[in-house]
């Protein structure tokens, strides 16, 4: 490679700072001259650190009012993404969850994929996403007559990719489930220095830190805290806001948006966190363990790998609130020590993330 190689960073969306945001400013950091693609860019909403980079943007951006509805454009993505142009890069590193790895990349530039997770909105969770209940009849049959292309596409575009981070070993698992290739696990990175227990914390509310959207599955919790009547507090917005609260009880409370010094605030007072989504990895389960706070974890996906049984919370089997009901019940049994939860939620920390990506990519670029 070059002496002075020319980087891009390839990232679907930046319309908020969510996990996938905090990884993609690390690489930011890392390749302070990278140039960053992405469908569209809204501008103030995403961190300075990203961007202070060059910005450039599909024609998705010029479209009035997108930020609203681009979700709906995923049937245009794939080609949109493609329409890039990435000649005279020597390295490119999409950060994708979408369509981001499918760039069309020149066959002498070397591309490395941060997978978040193989398009799931097509896979796996495409009857959460589209079943009938959550969407019109129009826009379920239309797309499941899409569902085969897009997933030919996926896999398609898939062999664009020269090498695969999966970040979690249920992600490398569905990577080779899904584009039969292989990875290599680098868990993302939570800021364990800033999320650190409180000498003061109380605890006197159970949380719920999540978007508002249907794979997260609140609506467990929020069932199995009308019935327990225990105190819950739900932090997170999202497009079933309304409907929740409208099946709430009132020992529930929608905290809506909350920055990241009053994050810090809930996580360090809640007796434990509610983590109820099967998610690729969950970064929230490992900002409340730096806080020094127990989880209660559904027993399925990336908090299989960052959860200890019965040391830094519990897991319920199932993803129903009476699963979660029981595992509640056998809350008071367990005492929890917030020095070795802490200790755990340190194994996933920036610089252990720093260390392992920084030496992976040595390796890969020569």
């Amino acid at each position: 490679m070059n002496a002075n190689p020319r980087i891009a960073l390839v990232h679907d969306w930046l319309t908020g700072m969510r996990g996938g945001e905090k990884v993609l400013e690390i690489f930011c950091d890392l390749y302070p001259e990278a140039d960053i693609f992405t469908l569209i860019h809204v501008p103030g909403s995403v961190s300075h650190r990203i961007e202070s980079h060059p910005i450039h943007t599909s024609l998705l951006q010029k479209l009035p009012n997108i930020k609203k509805y681009y979700r709906y454009m995923l049937p245009l993505m794939p080609k949109i993404m493609e329409s890039f142009n990435l000649e005279g890069y020597d390295l490119v590193i999409s950060t994708s969850h979408c369509v981001a790895k499918g760039c069309d990349v020149p066959q002498t530039t070397l591309h490395i994929c941060y997978c978040f997770t193989p398009m799931r909105y097509i896979w796996d969770q495409f009857d959460t996403y589209f079943n009938q209940g959550q969407n019109s009849f129009i826009t379920t049959f239309f797309m499941k007559c899409l569902r085969g292309p897009l997933q030919k596409w996926d896999i398609t575009s898939s062999e664009r990719v020269d090498t695969f981070i999966g970040i979690s070993q249920f992600i490398k698992n569905r990577i080779k489930n899904c584009y039969n290739r292989e990875a290599t696990v680098i868990y993302p990175p939570a800021d364990t220095s800033f999320y650190t227990p409180s000498p003061t914390a109380s605890s006197d509310y159970f949380l719920v830190v999540s978007a508002l959207v249907p794979y997260k599955r609140v609506d467990i919790a929020i069932e199995a805290f009308n019935g327990s009547g225990l105190p819950l507090k739900i932090v997170g917005t999202g497009p079933l806001e309304k409907k929740f609260k409208a099946m709430a009880k009132k020992n529930i409370d929608f905290i809506g948006w909350a920055d990241d010094t009053s994050l810090r605030n809930f996580y360090q007072n809640c007796k434990a966190l509610i983590f109820t989504s099967e998610e690729d990895f969950g970064i929230v389960p490992i900002e409340a363990m730096a806080c020094g706070k127990p989880v209660i974890a559904f027993k399925k996906g990336g908090a299989l790998e960052t959860i200890l049984e019965n040391v830094t919370g519990l897991f319920f089997p199932e993803q129903t609130a009476q699963s979660l009901l029981n595992a509640l019940n056998q809350w008071p049994q367990y005492q929890w020590e917030p020095s070795r939860i802490r200790h755990q939620a340190l194994n996933f920390g920036k610089d252990i993330f720093l260390k392992k990506i920084k030496l992976f990519l040595n390796e890969k670029i020569v």
